[in-house]
């Protein structure tokens, strides 16, 4: 019988660790999550098209996505703590940048500067929490870390938006930079060295590192995995507000209180799938919230008109969806590599994760389709059929990657 881990208590240094990452978890989401609450103010003071403003958004992606693999190679070769310090300081300058942006051209490069260093933030904070925590407990402590998007739109965006209005669209990244600034002064204070993986070090050069991470075949199941995973997540996400207002029809005034409405549900949804991923088989618990996920998606695509509490309810159910796929696979995916691959592995996994995101909102804009501003959004619910058809596919790679971790485990206890 397997035992419940769920009961053993976290150290104290263990839940300073998961809430410093945290609380750097919600810094890096809120910077990217501003772009889009603030593209009216943007585009109007900047004098940028729509498609401008498109760009400048994926661009954080992209190049997040490119630093991710530039960085791969070295990503086991320093201190863990170093390492997110480094990106974590050069992300908070970039974030000050862009509040200094006067033209498209200069928030653009700001944008690209933040991704540069934003985008492997992530990737270093699972190593670090993978090798600090066992497979058993990952899903309590998944669970934790992602209160990070949650929260970002609980209490982040609306904020953000308050200070936009007050101050201008510059406050809200004044206010990430701030905040980021202290949590960075308290992983110089208080977080340990991550060294460990240094004593098993066998490469000597970050080129044949990153070879060597690339070419072993369980790891490409995951980084595989993971692309479809982000593909089938991000293409819904940039038309979700349109479809609300143009086809749902509910108002601009009511759509901070659904998003708001649906961070507070991932607050409480998130640490209970992070304990039920630590009790039950994490695929499990995968497979479920994915189909959970389809039927949600292909009624919620096809509404032509709701209440706007239907629209809320639809919201939080495919949030419990969403976040009972995110959270156990996640858990899964950081048991595939081993420790002193861990921090190249992570930073492929979360480029390929930006890249297939970008990719995967480029290619649902050319489904969907509005003939003017005011016109409902058509297509949405093929959109919708899509996503349907790739988390069946996402399901098959999950549960390879939940066979290669139990075989793991299994090699382990011989």
């Amino acid at each position: 019988m397997k035992k419940d881990t769920t009961k053993i208590p976290f150290t104290p240094y263990q839940k300073f660790v998961i809430a410093i990452l945290a609380f750097t978890q919600f810094s890096v989401i809120l910077d990217f999550m501003i772009m889009s609450p603030l593209g009216d103010m943007l585009m109007k003071s900047l004098s940028m098209k729509p498609s401008q403003f498109g760009v400048a958004v994926s661009a954080y992606a992209f190049s997040a996505g490119v630093s991710g693999l530039l960085t791969a190679g070295f990503a086991d070769k320093f201190d863990r703590k170093k390492l997110l310090l480094f990106f974590y300081i050069g992300f908070i300058l970039g974030t000050f940048f862009c509040s200094m942006a006067n033209s498209y051209p200069l928030l653009l490069a700001a944008r690209i500067i933040t991704g540069l260093f934003g985008g492997v933030i992530g990737s270093i904070s699972m190593a670090i929490l993978t090798d600090l925590f066992d497979i058993h407990h990952r899903g309590r402590v998944m669970g934790f870390i992602q209160l990070g998007f949650g929260a970002s739109q609980v209490l982040g965006v609306p904020i953000s938006i308050y200070m936009a209005n007050a101050w201008g669209w510059q406050a809200p990244f004044v206010m990430v930079a701030v905040l980021a600034a202290v949590i960075a002064v308290l992983i110089v204070m208080k977080l340990q060295p991550v060294t460990k993986h240094l004593e098993l070090q066998q490469d000597r050069n970050a080129l044949s590192h990153l070879f060597h991470t690339v070419a072993k075949r369980d790891y490409r199941i995951g980084f595989l995995a993971t692309a479809l995973l982000s593909i089938g997540g991000y293409m819904m996400m940039p038309f979700g507000s349109a479809f609300a207002i143009n086809n749902l029809h509910i108002t601009q005034k009511q759509l901070p209180v659904l998003f708001m409405v649906a961070g507070v549900s991932t607050l409480v949804i998130m640490p209970l799938i992070g304990r039920l991923s630590d009790k039950a088989d994490k695929f499990t618990i995968f497979a479920i919230a994915s189909v959970w996920m389809m039927v949600v998606v292909g009624i919620y695509t096809n509404l032509s008109s709701a209440s706007f509490g239907l629209v809320i309810v639809f919201n939080i159910v495919m949030m419990m969806g969403i976040m009972g796929r995110m959270i156990p696979s996640s858990a899964l995916v950081t048991g595939i590599p081993v420790m002193q691959d861990r921090g190249a592995f992570m930073s492929i996994n979360a480029s390929l994760q930006q890249i297939a995101g970008g990719i995967a909102a480029a290619f649902a804009g050319t489904i969907v389709v509005q003939k003017d501003k005011f016109s409902p959004l058509e297509h949405y619910n093929t959109l919708g059929y899509v996503v349907m058809a790739i988390t069946l596919i996402a399901i098959f790679l999950v549960y390879r990657v939940s066979v290669v971790v139990k075989n793991k485990l299994h090699e382990q206890k011989i």
